[in-house]
């Protein structure tokens, strides 16, 4: 029995009370309940889908051999016209046809009450369904294609997606739509040579297996289309596919008892509300077969009730937190407050550190025992652990925990590296937000503008073979002012550093007589002064404190629920971060960014709803009255029945209005205001403010901020943006503001089709007419305000049917505001407008774009734009249209073809970089977007400024040195083996970044994945790069080699020194500080070797 669970007792059923949090206990406790079920299957209902996938990799690390499976609920609502994606559908399927093997016996079902309420296809249907490939086994490609196509499988160029594939020659690539990763099939006359699994990103090998099994991407294999015509949705007529009627969950595991989480009731309540409103609102099927009634698609709530009634074990509710540990890392002496903590538990009580991978692991374990003097096993299991019984026994074990707890019913915790070292414990082994957001510096495109550190700013004009020594090599071409041409040695191609794209506008420097020299050392000295005001604004915000906000944990639970989605990963790892900055006790300022059209506002609503559920007034800030109107109707819908008061103020408020508004937020009444800039206007004051919220924070001006941020002196402040401007990300990344990364897409959102062409009066009334036959809306998009008459007339004669709404900046702006407010409520056809439309308006129902000349736009408003089109669940179109006959400069053609060729899903920040390489950041201490980085160049610029920011913090800044590898032999990548030369020169580039071993021996790995077994030059070319780094290791400045030895000059004496300190042969001479190595090499072979036993010799890690 659970020593520290109360029971109660009802009929035959057990209620157990412990609390949901944290995740590990309940985990702990999950897997005490599967043991006493003895064989019998355990349902475990949770509230969502993270926190059942959350619990499924917990009980995993605890018994990675438990038989587990994990059950989705559909991706979209019921009877919404939209499909659920092909990787929801495929995970269920995989689900149910693993369940029908009777050689699997589940311990363990984790799902949702959606997904247990919606019911699935018969067992019965599983003879021939699923499809098994093995090395050696012969296939008909038309077979196989027919077979993929017959189970929901979409046929694409590139396999990226799950449920896609592609047949090309003899490989055949598809993405399982049950599996983590797309494979690969080989076949040679028939037969299958090789299985592999590769990255949907690189497209590169990850591995091989000898069997394969594919599961169906859809619910209804084969199947015809729903009445609409359409495929799309078509799940939503499941149970007219199979005659024998649609099963339960439970019909595969008809044994199984339920364990319910507390607040699963609530939600069953809520979906069957969502049901019968999504019958209710598909009405007859437009004039066409009537939707299927709820009853059979779904459980009934009898059903429901007698189902799980039958078989519940025992509701987890939300009890006490005595399952909780404290907060080490908030302290001031972490490790001493755990041996406190330790000290007053029982006595003998077993101590686990979790983390994430081992590494970890063995690094925190070393500290544990070096700070409580406490050793840890590392090599055991959560079982032996748990039924240990040595005095202070301690252990380590790997599992994807972030905050500890004490086990339910044992005399045991579990501390995890993050309770102890906060989140910066893993922060290392994660994507930082600054490489996410980074400009494409690392990238070289032939034609952009790069810095040269003694040269300054070139244009990449490709690269050139040259020949030296009677060896050809390779040498990056650089085209200066005036034409002069500087050859950079691919070995020196750290020195280079990108300024920006084509058409930046840079001006190139002299490569004689010039003042580069000068500007350089100038903006070294401006750049210290930056950096010190920069320190002092962080130490300034340090300082300051605010009250700590925990909001009451019920209101907050149902506010969440009411998000008829399930939140993105990125969108959790923002809520959580605001949550712990609002209870932190610190003022917030935290910039969330993402893709148009990722959840940005989920995470500010769920912000203000934390704020103003702790009883702080809230304000909501966006560019644009409509905008602010679009929030207002969300903010309102989603706080009815709270009890808040929530007001508007902007230029669309009466004067009456505007004076209760103000009134209410004075005395404290109102608790949510949500409006344009007028909030921060005259006579405006809060009695309590809490958050500040700026949607589309690129949109205000400086002034407009700096009056928002100071209308609550300890209020925190949440920015949301989708095309940062790079002085709000500079000030990210040197720790003014904190960064939140919401770059994962809502799961039924498309990447935009961008299509670039001449504007044919065919091809738009094709594109306008089409969109308005499926019930859908389009955009036209002029540059200036003087297009839209000669536009209008045009759209007129060319589709004289189709109602026709005009915006641009000089009508009236109550005018602006009606129409488009209009136009989002689904009236009119073809919104004609300039860039008005850029920011925040929200048309589900539109998803065609026209931009009349796209030339006239920068990437990032064009991105904007096209954003504005494809928010439903149908794929927008972006048609980039120019003048017929009119050619574009190359430049411009390549800027926007670069935006026709990203037109994934979250390549906003990409497109950001590179259209603000050079629209830059300026200074951060003022308001110029430009200064010094006119000068260098954005990532020069941030390297110059985090170095001086480490001296105005008081740090030391590593000299910026590089070993000279001199062995008389070169190595290159020839043509004949990589032929595109853009490839190339990022290889090198890639090749010269390389700081250590391992991670040159993976991209050398890669590199043969991708082209296959390099020739010998590029071989060569490697092995220097190793040499290269051994060399920084060791302290190494110079490596040379002659027909009589080996000499390897020390970069200072402490390196010197301690190379000595090795066993040397006695003819091994030290000149002092060169060390010779006497052997005569003649072969290419036998220097690598020489070097190489030099290094081993002089390294203590080879002794």
């Amino acid at each position: 029995m659970l020593q520290s669970v109360t029971i109660e007792t009802q009929a035959s059923n057990v209620d157990a009370l412990v609390p949901l949090h944290p995740l590990g206990a309940t985990a702990s406790l999950i897997r005490e309940r599967a043991a006493e079920a003895k064989g019998r299957p355990i349902v475990y209902v949770a509230q969502t889908v993270r926190r059942a996938k959350e619990l499924m990799a917990i009980l995993a690390g605890f018994d990675p051999d438990r038989s587990l499976a994990f059950f989705p609920p559909w991706d979209c609502l019921p009877y919404d016209g939209s499909s659920p994606s092909r990787s929801v559908m495929g995970q269920r399927m995989g689900v149910l046809r693993w369940l029908t093997n009777p050689d699997n016996k589940p311990e363990i079902v984790l799902t949702t009450a959606e997904a247990l309420l919606r019911r699935v296809p018969p067992a019965s249907i599983w003879n021939g369904l699923h499809r098994e490939f093995r090395v050696g086994d012969r296939i008909e490609i038309r077979e196989v294609e027919s077979y993929l196509r017959g189970v929901g499988y979409v046929f694409d160029d590139r396999v990226d997606e799950p449920g896609e594939a592609a047949i090309r020659g003899r490989v055949i690539d598809f993405f399982p739509a049950a599996a983590p990763l797309p494979c690969r099939i080989e076949h040679e006359d028939g037969i299958v040579s090789a299985i592999r699994s590769y990255d949907p990103v690189t497209q590169r090998t990850l591995g091989s297996s000898d069997m394969l099994i594919v599961d169906p991407a859809s619910e209804v294999p084969g199947a015809a289309p729903a009445p609409s015509g359409e495929s799309v949705g078509r799940e939503h007529w499941l149970c007219q596919h199979y005659e024998t009627g649609l099963a339960t969950l439970f019909d595969y595991v008809d044994e199984a008892s339920v364990l319910l989480e507390d607040g699963v009731e609530l939600r069953v309540g809520s979906f069957f509300e969502t049901i019968a409103n999504g019958f209710e609102e598909a009405g007859a099927g437009q004039g066409k077969r009537r939707a299927p009634k709820p009853e059979r698609m779904f459980l009934q709530r009898e059903e429901w009730e007698a189902l799980v009634g039958t078989r519940l074990l025992a509701t987890i509710h939300d009890g006490d937190e005595s399952f909780e540990l404290p907060r080490f890392a908030e302290m001031d002496a972490p490790w001493r407050a755990l041996a406190d903590y330790l000290d007053s538990q029982s006595k003998n009580m077993t101590v686990i550190l979790a983390a994430p991978d081992m590494g970890l692991l063995k690094e925190w374990s070393r500290r544990f025992r070096r700070n409580l003097g406490r050793s840890l096993e590392l090599d055991t299991d959560w079982a032996t652990a748990l039924a240990s019984k040595k005095k202070d026994a301690g252990f380590g074990l790997v599992l994807p925990i972030s905050h500890g707890f004490k086990v339910p019913g044992h005399k045991a915790v579990v501390v995890t590296v993050q309770d102890l070292g906060g989140s910066s414990a893993v922060s290392r082994r994660a994507d930082s937000a600054s490489s996410l957001l980074a400009p494409a510096d690392a990238t070289f495109s032939l034609g952009d503008a790069l810095v040269h550190l003694d040269h300054g700013i070139g244009l990449l004009d490709g690269l050139t073979e040259v020949e030296q020594d009677g060896t050809k090599r390779d040498a990056v071409r650089l085209r200066y002012a005036d034409n002069a041409t500087l050859l950079v040695p691919v070995r020196e191609i750290g020195a280079l550093w990108r300024y920006g794209g084509q058409g930046t506008g840079a001006t190139l420097d002299r490569l004689k007589g010039g003042n580069w020299i000068e500007r350089r050392n100038r903006l070294l000295q401006d750049v210290h002064r930056t950096a010190e005001g920069l320190v002092e604004m962080a130490r300034a915000k340090a300082k300051r404190r605010t009250k700590a906000l925990r909001p009451d944990r019920r209101d907050f639970e149902r506010f969440c629920g009411r998000f008829p989605h399930e939140l993105s990963n990125d969108q959790a790892a923002a809520v959580d971060a605001v949550l712990e900055d609002l209870a932190s006790g610190k003022p917030m300022d935290r910039l969330v960014c993402g893709d148009v059209g990722f959840g940005k506002t989920e995470v500010a609503l769920r912000a203000a709803a934390a704020v103003a559920f702790s009883g702080r007034q809230v304000a909501i800030v966006a560019p644009t009255t409509v905008l602010a109107q679009q929030h207002m109707r969300t903010v309102q819908r989603r706080f009815a029945g709270f009890g808040i008061e929530v007001a508007h103020l902007s230029r669309l408020s009466t004067p009456a209005e505007a004076r209760r508004v103000k009134a209410g937020l004075a005395d404290g009444s109102i608790r949510i205001v949500v409006g344009t800039h007028a909030v921060g206007g005259k006579g405006v004051g809060f009695a309590d403010l809490g958050l500040m919220v700026i949607d589309e924070e690129q949109r205000f001006g400086a002034k407009q901020k700096e009056t928002l941020r100071s209308l609550g002196k300890d209020a925190h402040l949440l920015t949301l943006t989708a095309t940062p401007i790079p002085r709000t990300l500079q000030a990210s990344f040197v720790g003014l503001n904190d960064l939140s990364i919401v770059a994962t897409p809502p799961v039924l959102r498309q990447p935009i089709q961008t299509v670039l062409a001449s504007f044919e009066d065919d091809r738009v009334r094709e594109a306008l007419e089409r969109e308005t036959r499926r019930g859908g809306q389009s955009f036209v998009v002029c540059p200036r305000v003087e297009d839209i008459e000669p536009m209008r007339e045009r759209l007129t004669r060319i589709v004289p049917d189709l109602d026709l709404a005009v915006v641009h900046g000089k009508l009236p702006a109550e005018e602006v505001d009606d129409t488009m407010l209009r136009f989002t409520e689904g009236h009119g056809d073809v919104l004609l407008a300039t860039n008005i439309i850029e920011s925040g308006l929200d048309v589900p129902a539109a998803n065609t774009m026209i931009v009349w000349h796209p030339d006239r736009f920068g990437l990032s408003q064009l991105h904007q734009l096209r954003g504005r089109v494809g928010r439903g669940t149908r794929r927008g179109v972006a048609y980039l249209l120019t003048e017929p006959g009119r050619s574009l400069t190359p430049e411009t053609e390549r800027r926007l073809r670069t935006l026709e060729a990203l037109n994934r899903l979250g390549a906003g920040f990409e497109i950001s970089a590179r259209d603000l390489d050079m629209r830059g950041a300026g200074e951060l201490l003022g308001e110029e977007q430009a200064g010094h980085l006119q000068l260098v160049g954005l990532a020069l610029y941030r390297h110059v400024l985090g170095r001086a920011l480490t001296v105005a913090s008081g740090g030391a800044v590593l000299d910026e040195w590089r070993p000279d590898v001199a062995l008389g032999v070169a190595g290159r990548i020839p043509a004949e083996y990589v032929p595109d030369e853009e490839t190339r020169l990022n290889l090198y580039a890639e090749i010269d970044r390389a700081h250590d071993r391992a991670g040159l021996d993976e991209l050398a790995a890669d590199i043969e994945d991708r082209f296959g077994k390099p020739p010998a030059a590029t071989r060569t070319l490697l092995k220097l790069a190793e040499v290269r780094v051994r060399c920084a290791e060791l302290g190494v400045q110079k490596m040379a080699a002659g027909p009589k030895g080996i000499a390897a000059t020390f970069r200072t004496k402490d390196d010197a020194k301690l190379a000595a300190a090795a066993k040397l042969p006695k003819d091994w001479k030290w000149t002092d500080m060169k060390l010779v190595y006497p052997i005569a090499t003649q072969t290419v072979a036998e220097r690598f070797e020489a070097a190489t036993h030099l290094l081993d010799r002089v390294d203590p890690a080879e002794e």
